[in-house]
């Protein structure tokens, strides 16, 4: 990092700038902030440049290609003017060294990073070229470790698959040592497509896991030709991942996997807590340099000269990206490409909006990472979706922590959050403890949670009153989920319910039980019939209970085991009447255990199908296509929810900034309890209800039902009662 010269802006379309990360021939690189406070990176060329029409047609398909670029593993654009005077590009800022510093300082990286890092890796470059692009030059230089992840930066020189090259033709393109054959061959360049960035991303893991260039080092001509006509150095390379690595770097193109083979290949994607992926050292180094950045005093007001004369060629500039625009600070940051979610094109004039950040606080690799990972893809599209918009009236950026499930996780990891001082609320907790946690650290901050999933009951996290309240159920009572079967029941006149009260559920049971029995569908009588908690036995219960001739079954209890072992109870002693339960127990645990025994049981949840309302079908296309699911696949639960909800959210923060809140975050929450204006979203609708814990009681609340093996969402609770 070196300070502003005198000669330097203060600003530039809006961004304050704070120092330099690098200077060539062609311009600049600043530090910048956004009017929103989050850091940038912006590149600044020079006018004499952009007044050679070449030039600034590079200029303008390198804007053009970031915009293109869809993904979580690249860093996306922030604003662009490729048609200034002065040319500008503007992208998000990553402290973090790249993977050629990290190898350099601490040696070959562990088997689990290397995985971790491959397959994000080889997710970003299939987002590429799904979009027609090639990146060309894949490097450790241009790999960059984020707290959460890595990114692939520079996308100076990608061009689309089969396009016309605007480099000279007797140029090679690429980093020698990390090139593909095809790439090498000058002749060759229209033969270069994404199986060459394969080969360069099969270097990388090499690298990576060895500490060494598996083509060798030493001058260009001889790196070139071991590339072309020898085969690799592999000795070091962990056993598993050997043959994945060999085949990348297959000499002939047509040998080589795919990127989402490769990905495949590397394991289950499993998002780790911020900065578990990386080995011991390299979190500390990324915080120290996260500090020092944070710590920049704002510079004084200063004018641009356009004629000072800085050295070092385009080529160096634009295409060496990260290792070459931050030579200044020895390649400790960087800055890259990515898309712009304004208008998907690479930016524009004018300058940029306000950034605010929603931090994504849930399970993503634990016992519910099913519904986590719901929820971060829900919120993914979500927040892509609102940024597209070229009438959006801010910018959002997603924060994603995994806690494992794990309360202590999720408290860390909330505190992790607070640091980003554009934070104005916290979605995606799964479990009454981790969103117990979680809230407890952003209460005093007026930071508000948002659960989809988790159920809290009142009173146990501090804070909260019927005045001031900072954590928000989005979602039906738990206490509630026994209403859609007993509406089944009530609609059909069946009067005579037995309950089957599970004890191993706790409170939970007893008080649904209890519900049941003060308030019997159809108006009619219920009977309940305990099962103890250390019994697996559920055939005297279920014995009593037909005795009693019963029009309706149902199971109260949170063990989807348990509630397979009460339906096959209810088989065995050949009752086919309705049989039902409720939401914990709607597992596919519970089809598993229950095998033939679940045929025609009812559910209530408090999540819905997308497919079944017609106002969330494009919702469901897309997320199909935008995490590659088939068509015939359906819609993890809880998507659609977390979608609606992070548009709720943005009405929110709307009616905060109208107030000219000086925090946001707890305007929102006055908003979410007192704001009685209603959103409709694609699968419900969302509005406040002052004093209660929860900012909905029975809407959202579903019927569901198994039918050919398979659980089927009849709609809204109260209309599918009586369809059904």
């Amino acid at each position: 990092m070196q300070p502003l010269k005198k000669a330097d802006p203060s600003s530039i379309a809006g961004y304050r700038l704070l120092g330099r990360l690098g200077a060539g021939g062609m311009g600049v690189v600043y530090l910048a902030r956004t009017s929103g406070g989050a850091l940038a990176a912006l590149k600044l060329i020079r006018a004499e440049h952009a007044t050679d029409p070449g030039f600034r047609e590079r200029f303008r398909r390198e804007a053009a290609a970031a915009g293109r670029i869809t993904g979580r593993w690249v860093v996306r654009v922030l604003g662009a003017d490729p048609e200034a005077r002065e040319p500008w590009l503007a992208t998000e800022f990553v402290p973090g060294p790249s993977l050629a510093e990290a190898v350099a300082l601490h040696g070959a990286l562990p088997e689990p990073t290397v995985r971790a890092l491959g397959a994000r890796l080889a997710s970003a470059l299939a987002d590429m070229h799904e979009a027609g692009l090639v990146h060309r030059d894949v490097k450790p230089g241009n790999v960059l470790l984020a707290l959460d992840g890595p990114r692939l930066i520079d996308f100076g020189i990608a061009r689309s698959a089969g396009a016309t090259a605007l480099t000279a033709t007797d140029a090679m393109i690429g980093t020698p040592g990390f090139l593909a054959p095809e790439q090498a061959r000058v002749a060759g360049a229209g033969e270069v497509g994404p199986a060459s960035d394969v080969f360069s991303l099969g270097c990388v893991l090499a690298y990576a896991l060895t500490g060494r260039r598996p083509f060798g080092t030493g001058g260009v001509a001889s790196v070139v030709y071991r590339t072309v006509h020898e085969e690799p150095d592999l000795d070091g390379l962990p056993g598993p991942l050997l043959p994945l690595v060999a085949a990348c770097l297959a000499k002939d193109a047509a040998d080589r996997p795919s990127t989402a083979e490769v990905r495949d290949a590397l394991g289950p994607y499993e998002e780790p807590a911020a900065g578990d992926w990386l080995p011991t050292g390299l979190p500390a180094l990324i915080a120290q340099r996260s500090s020092r950045v944070l710590d920049l005093p704002v510079a004084d007001p200063t004018v641009l000269n356009p004629g000072e004369k800085q050295g070092t060629s385009r080529r160096r500039f634009l295409v060496l990206g990260a290792a070459g625009a931050v030579a200044g600070t020895g390649g400790l940051t960087a800055w890259l490409l990515g898309r712009d979610p304004g208008t998907g094109t690479g930016g524009g004039t004018g300058a940029p909006k306000a950034a605010y950040t929603l931090g994504v606080l849930t399970d993503l690799s634990g016992p519910g990472k099913v519904d986590g990972r719901a929820q971060e893809r829900g919120l993914r599209l979500a927040a892509e979706t609102f940024n597209a918009r070229a009438d959006r009236p801010f910018d959002l950026i997603l924060k994603v922590t995994d806690d494992g499930g794990a309360p202590e996780r999720a408290a860390a990891g909330a505190r992790t959050l607070l640091q980003d001082p554009a934070l104005i609320a916290v979605l995606g907790p799964t479990t009454t403890e981790t969103a117990v946690r979680a809230a407890d650290v952003l209460v005093d901050s007026r930071v508000p949670v948002l659960s989809v999933v988790a159920s809290v009951a009142d009173g146990v996290i501090r804070g909260q009153t019927p005045t001031t309240r900072t954590y928000f159920e989005v979602r039906p009572y738990p206490d509630v989920m026994s209403a859609p079967f007993g509406r089944y029941l009530t609609e059909h006149g069946l009067g005579r319910t037995a309950v089957i009260e599970d004890r191993a559920a706790g409170t939970y049971s007893w008080l649904a039980a209890r519900n049941l029995k003060d308030s019997p569908p159809a108006g009619g009588t219920a009977t309940v019939h305990r099962v103890e908690a250390d019994s697996e036995d559920f055939g005297p219960a279920v014995r009593a209970a037909l005795a009693t001739s019963p029009t309706g079954v149902m199971y109260v209890g949170k063990s989807p085991r348990r509630a397979a072992l009460c339906a096959k109870a209810l088989l065995r002693q050949g009752y086919e009447g309705p049989r039902g339960s409720v939401e914990p127990a709607f597992q596919p645990e519970f089809l598993a255990v229950a095998g033939p025994a679940a045929e025609g049981w009812y559910f209530g949840a408090g999540y819905t199908d997308p497919d079944t309302v017609p106002a969330a079908k494009e919702f469901a296309a897309e997320y199909r296509r935008r995490w590659r699911l088939a068509a015939t696949d359906p819609v993890d639960r809880f998507a659609v929810e977390s979608y609606d909800v992070l548009y709720w959210t943005v009405q929110a923060l709307r009616t905060a900034l109208k107030r000219n809140a000086k925090y946001p975050g707890a305007a929102m929450s006055y908003a979410f309890m007192k704001d009685h204006k209603v959103y409709r979203g694609v699968a419900r609708s969302y509005h406040s209800r002052a004093g209660e814990n929860s900012t909905t009681v029975l809407e959202g609340l579903t019927l569901w039902r198994i039918r050919s093996g398979r659980p089927r969402c009849l709609g809204p609770y109260a209309e599918a009662a009586k369809r059904d």
